[in-house]
């Protein structure tokens, strides 16, 4: 796991020290992701030069040092990820892989491309990867990002000049780069607390998509246009097409359980410490019973807590972990500890970025890198299989509201959002059940899936109302899927194609890299998740339960009153702490002179929004939240 940034630029050839020098300021920002080592390849006659800073997983010597260049010299590579089936490509290589100098991925990646080509490589390569690679003979740039988006890689062109970069504060070390904000992605941040691919907090910058790749060839000026080297919709249209959907006839939670822990095996092979997150939920818990099974010691596996705040599972982790026989380390923050952190909160990510469970994963990561240098974490679990709570009460309200007439559906709407959050919550025994209910009522005036799931997943509903100077109408980002009907299928497919790698796979990534922990994904292993598009539905969601499948496989091994409860998130106590220990900040952020002074959103929405929390509205957290993180980055970037 590392940090990558290079630049390319034909205007400056014969200037090797001016590249070199570029190339190297990039990279300072991005120490923290790789701590071991740093690198810098120049190529002047051509105008290029990438630089490299390495977190040493697999082969701790010299001989994984990188920029790495093959052994015919014609091609270089700058490697940001891990991969998995290295040893099985290496056999693969026209000599057997008894030539390489020693035992790290990149070398073999690199030589699998001198010998291949770069197609063939990646759709050989099992990993998680964001890849630059330069073509010497041809002259030809490369960008690659892996196919569901665990690694990041962003670029930025300016008159001929391609910059690149693991993190956007890589770029912006570029005197030329334009910091700029764009309103569009601002807007697309305020409802989704996320910029999504191919956006950017700024203007000229943007992030490759998931399984798309862009190229740069001599004599090229303006944008390059991405390709898809790995289309996840094709994916998924196959495996539904040749899917079992009778469960009677399914026969596969063997051959699934097999899968998972080769997955899970392969993901353990690492010259230095292992070990897991633990949650005590489905995923985690799968993830770590299939470590423990295949290590031959006791596994390393970290929680964390808030105290009995918020979605406090330390004591459901602690119970599967006994069970497991695992070493287990739990941490326990107090409300001193954690507010200490959110208020610093911006510093650790590149653009803004409004996942409460931001703060807990951060802390989580630092607490296991004092222990390990690699963990194995349960992301993935609930996009490929079919645990999200929005997967049911999306689907009740598609198949039911959505054939009614508009006027029924807005009336119904009406009636259940006329009901106190406080009346509803006193009935139901389910945590935030009055915001929950609020929020589907919203979502039943939708005139679409499409629209039905922007509205569950959004924090502002009309964000362009907001952000002032911004009129190019509301996100667009759900695309069509025509292979499917099924509405818990789309869902599944619009959070796997824009909220697994743009929010749940960036928050991992710049949580762990903060402090150089290598965080790898079984669930996301691509066999893994075609094998999940291919199950019968009613083992993905079925009655109002997600993830069948996977309890099928995880009851092997762990009891299951041990895991089986309701659903909760990672999230901190965000809404109180902004009413109490937080206001006083909160308050400053959000002034209306500084607010106006920016020029940025409405004053007058935003304080509205405020008002509503204060007086105890449930709802509205998520909403405050994300502008108080943007207020606060942006603070941040003058003191960069």
């Amino acid at each position: 796991m590392c940090g990558i940034a290079g630049v390319l630029d034909p205007a400056v050839t014969g200037r090797g020290e001016e590249l070199a020098a570029l190339a190297a300021a990039m990279a300072a920002p991005l120490a923290h992701r790789g701590p071991d080592d740093e690198g810098i390849w120049c190529d002047p006659d051509a105008g290029v030069a990438f630089s490299h800073r390495r977190l040493a997983v697999l082969d701790l010597t010299a001989t994984g040092h990188q920029p790495m260049v093959s052994a015919d010299g014609r091609w270089v590579l700058s490697y940001n990820g891990e991969c998995y089936n290295a040893a099985d490509l290496r056999s693969l290589l026209p000599d057997g892989g008894r030539g390489l100098r020693g035992h790290c991925d990149t070398e073999v990646v690199v030589e699998a491309v001198a010998a291949w080509g770069l197609e063939q490589t990646l759709e050989q390569i099992n990993g998680m990867f964001a890849v630059a690679l330069w073509d010497r003979r041809e002259r030809v740039l490369h960008l690659v990002r892996d196919r569901l988006g665990e690694k990041p890689l962003y670029y930025a062109v300016d008159r001929g000049r391609l910059v690149f970069g693991s993190e956007l504060r890589a770029l912006t070390v570029d005197p030329r780069f334009d910091k700029n904000i764009d309103s569009r992605a601002l807007a697309l941040y305020l409802q989704l607390s996320y910029v999504p691919a191919p956006f950017t907090i700024y203007r000229t910058a943007r992030k490759l998509a998931a399984g798309t790749m862009v190229t740069m060839r001599p004599g090229d000026i303006g944008w390059p246009e991405p390709t898809q080297w790995w289309d996840f919709q094709s994916m998924a249209r196959s495996a539904a097409e040749n899917r079992t959907e009778s469960v009677a006839d399914f026969g596969g939670v063997d051959e699934l359980e097999n899968l998972l822990r080769d997955a899970v095996a392969r993901r353990l092979v690492a010259d230095v410490p292992v070990g897991t997150f633990l949650s005590g939920g489905i995923d985690s818990s799968l993830v770590t019973a299939l470590a423990q099974a295949t290590s031959s010691k006791p596994v390393r596996t970290f929680t964390v807590g808030f105290g009995g705040q918020g979605d406090d599972e330390t004591a459901y982790a602690a119970a599967v972990a006994r069970h497991l026989g695992t070493e287990h380390t739990e941490m326990h923050l107090t409300q001193e500890d954690a507010l200490a952190a959110t208020a610093n909160l911006y510093k650790y990510w590149d653009e803004p970025f409004a996942d409460p469970s931001a703060l807990p994963t951060l802390l989580l990561c630092g607490q296991a890198r004092q222990h390990v240098t690699v963990a194995l974490s349960g992301d993935g679990g609930d996009e490929a299989f079919g645990g999200y709570r929005r997967y049911t009460a999306g689907s009740f309200i598609a198949r039911l509201a959505l054939p009614m007439p508009a006027g029924v559906r807005r009336a119904g709407a009406t009636a259940l959002q006329s009901i106190p959050q406080t009346l509803l919550e006193r009935f139901g025994r389910a945590k935030d059940l009055g915001n929950r209910i609020h929020k589907l009522s919203r979502a039943m005036v939708a005139s679409s899936v499409q629209e039905m799931f922007s509205s569950l997943v959004s924090a502002w509903d009309d964000p362009e109302t907001v952000v002032l100077g911004y009129a190019n109408g509301q996100w667009s980002g759900a695309p069509e899927l025509p292979w499917s009907t099924d509405p818990v299928e789309a869902m599944m497919a619009w959070d796997t194609l824009l909220t697994l790698p743009d929010e749940m796979l960036t928050k991992v990534d710049r949580a762990s890299m903060s402090c150089g922990l290598e965080v790898r994904v079984p669930l996301l292993d691509h066999r893994v998740v075609r094998a999940a598009w291919e199950l019968p539905s009613d083992l993905r969601v079925s009655r109002g339960q997600g993830k069948k499948a996977l309890r099928l496989v995880l009851d092997r091994y762990v009891p299951r009153e041990l895991v089986d409860r309701p659903k909760t998130g990672f999230d901190p106590p965000i809404a109180d702490w902004l009413r109490g220990p937080l206001r006083e900040w909160a308050e400053d952020l959000l002034s209306e002179s500084r607010l106006s002074a920016q020029g940025l959103f409405d004053p007058a929405r935003i304080r509205s929004c405020w008002a509503d929390h204060m007086s105890g509205r449930p709802g509205k957290d998520y909403a405050v939240w994300a502008v108080l993180f943007f207020q606060a980055w942006l603070d941040g970037q003058g003191s960069r």
